[in-house]
């Protein structure tokens, strides 16, 4: 560190003391220091000063200019002791000496012990070049010290100075607690007020899902109500439609007494409402067990060509409209499919006569496509198709698209699939267009949920 002399003056008796507090706030004034910065420097002299004096009789002080690597400025003052510290260390009487400066250090250049202080210049400071530093070092030479009495007049105004401000702060600070008093007072009863209603909040959550819950075991047992209602009804509509199906079939065998034209239309009528009954009959019994949840898919390997087959035989035996195709195409291979081959046949069936039923001519398509680990199982018809707005509401239990395309029927088939088709770790989705026909996809996880 770099230092360029300002001022030297020697500390030998009890009136130097007040020279070098003098001279110390003069140098400060001179490189522009603050007022505050000024009073500290000279108080810390002043302190170090009399602890010299007193112990080692003296000391010669260096008033001078110290640069930093960073190219910052200090005002350094060394106070070189006449006689040896003791043990070589100094520890000023006041413990906040150290405080009133930035640095206080003892050092020992060159072989010689000083105790060392130095406090930052502001860079608002004077101009510290050469030439400014002569300007300095004339001006500070050609001031005279004053007397001690005029030293302790500056002391005691500085003292005052010091007193009132510290009375202004406390003021402030008074003012400014009081402030904070008031805030938490605010912050405290804002605090109570969000709790309080925190609580009410919870006690009406908590009150909420009290009543869904009572809800919930509302509509379970609802539900299971009306499985169980639809299982027993469904259950003891079967035997009797059943038996007037018999009954209707044994009065037109040809072993039983013949019956006029107008007798065999009537019971021809009769076979078929009783046949549509059993029909609804079954639906019901399919819907109320998969509701109950008492299906559970026996999972096996299934080869999807011979499910398609038995589907090909069984519905070309019911398919009576000559102006329908009906196509089972045959999947690729390897047709395998880890699945309930029961199920998903009943799923598969549903969708075909579901087709069947709404298609007045064209086709109706069954065909299977692979798609990585999955099986996409598409029928597809050239019926008159499904407004957009009404898609969804198909898989409502009980709902049929209204208009001239509506056919006897529950409207059980497709919700009953797709429960299904859930059942199995697939999904169920249709497109469809009006005029244009409709596809259902039933895609599927080929190794099984």
């Amino acid at each position: 560190m770099n230092a360029e002399p300002l001022l030297q003056m020697t500390l030998r008796v009890e009136q130097d003391i007040f020279v070098v507090r003098q001279r110390g706030r003069e140098v400060a004034t001179a490189l522009g220091l603050e007022h505050q910065d000024q009073v500290r420097i000279a108080t810390a002299l002043s302190e170090v000063a009399r602890d010299l004096l007193r112990s080692v009789g003296g000391a010669d002080v260096v008033f001078a200019i110290a640069d930093t690597p960073d190219g910052r400025h200090h005002l350094r003052v060394d106070l070189i002791p006449v006689g040896p510290l003791p043990q070589g260390r100094y520890e000023p009487q006041s413990g906040a000496v150290a405080r009133l400066v930035d640095t206080l250090t003892v050092v020992a250049p060159a072989g010689d012990t000083v105790v060392r202080m130095s406090r930052r210049i502001p860079a608002t400071a004077q101009s510290l070049t050469p030439q400014g530093l002569e300007q300095l070092r004339a001006q500070l030479g050609q001031s005279a010290p004053g007397t001690a009495e005029e030293e302790l007049a500056a002391q005691n105004s500085q003292l005052i100075a010091a007193l009132d401000e510290v009375r202004t702060q406390r003021d402030e600070l008074a003012r400014l607690n009081e402030e904070l008093e008031q805030t938490n007072r605010g912050v405290l009863a804002l605090y109570h007020q969000l709790t309080d209603e925190l609580e009410e909040t919870n006690r009406g959550v908590v009150a909420l899902y009290a009543e869904l819950d009572d809800k919930s075991v509302q509509l379970r047992s609802a539900s299971e109500s009306k499985s169980r209602f639809l299982a027993n009804v469904s259950h003891e509509l079967r035997a009797p439609v059943t038996a007037i199906i018999g009954l209707a079939r044994l009065l037109t065998d040809s072993a039983s007494d013949p019956l006029t034209v107008e007798q065999e239309r009537q019971v021809g009528l009769i076979r078929s409402s009783a046949s549509d009954l059993l029909s609804l009959v079954n639906e019901l019994l399919d819907l109320a067990k998969a509701e109950s949840g008492r299906l559970e898919p026996n999972w096996t390997e299934v080869d999807l060509r011979a499910l398609f087959g038995q589907l090909r035989g069984t519905l070309r035996a019911l398919h009576t409209a000559s102006e329908v195709d009906l196509v089972v195409e045959e999947p690729p291979t390897p047709a395998t499919i880890r699945t309930d081959e029961m199920l998903l046949a009943q799923v598969l069936r549903n969708l075909l006569h579901n087709g069947l039923k709404f298609t007045a001519r064209g086709e109706v398509r069954l065909r299977a496509e692979r798609s990585g680990d999955s099986w996409r199982l598409v029928v597809s018809d050239t019926g008159a198709g499904i407004p957009a707005e009404l898609q969804d509401r198909v898989f409502e239990e009980f709902y049929q698209v209204p208009g001239p395309s509506r056919v006897g029927g529950t409207g059980l088939g497709l919700p009953y699939a797709r429960r299904l088709a859930t059942l199995l770790g697939g999904t169920l989705e249709l497109s469809s267009e009006v005029g244009r026909g409709s596809a259902l996809t039933v895609t599927l996880p080929a190794n099984g949920m």
